[in-house]
């Protein structure tokens, strides 16, 4: 057998196809959108680019919101081919920022419950108020034994 084992070696068929799938992923973009045509026009663009699996645009917002087997950056140059102005959406919920006011992170233009997301806004893990506010929550097992 030691012969056959070397010419099937020297034939191996190797594929260099790599069949890896993207990741499913939500990819949010802001997007000025005045009228009807420029939601339809921006719906159509992204619906067309392959793997994507739903589109939700908001115009009052100025969002869009693609979820599917996509890469970020391929949606967002897919929508600025539209002719319109596109961003990644720079926002995070009011309610999951430590610091709503910090520099930088309170902006007018934001969509209301929004504020910018900086670094600035956000709580450092281990800080000497996270310690103590945590350490008196009611999903820390030990509070009563501290008290």
């Amino acid at each position: 057998m030691g012969i056959i084992d070397r010419i099937s070696d020297m034939f191996e068929v190797k594929s260099t196809r790599k069949s890896k799938r993207k990741p499913m992923q939500t990819v949010e973009i802001k997007v000025k959108m005045d009228c009807d045509g420029c939601e339809r026009r921006v719906t159509n663009a992204v619906s067309s680019i392959k793997g994507v699996k739903s589109v939700d645009v908001s115009r009052k917002q100025s969002r869009v919101t693609v979820s599917g087997y996509i890469e970020p950056n391929k949606v967002l140059k897919k929508v600025q081919s539209t002719g319109k102005k596109a961003e990644l959406w720079p926002y995070v919920e009011y309610n999951l920022v430590s610091y709503p006011y910090a520099p930088g992170a309170y902006d007018k233009k934001a969509p209301s419950g929004y504020v910018r997301d900086v670094p600035q806004a956000f709580q450092t893990p281990n800080t000497p108020t996270e310690r103590f506010t945590s350490m008196f929550s009611d999903e820390n097992p030990n509070a009563c034994s501290i008290m």
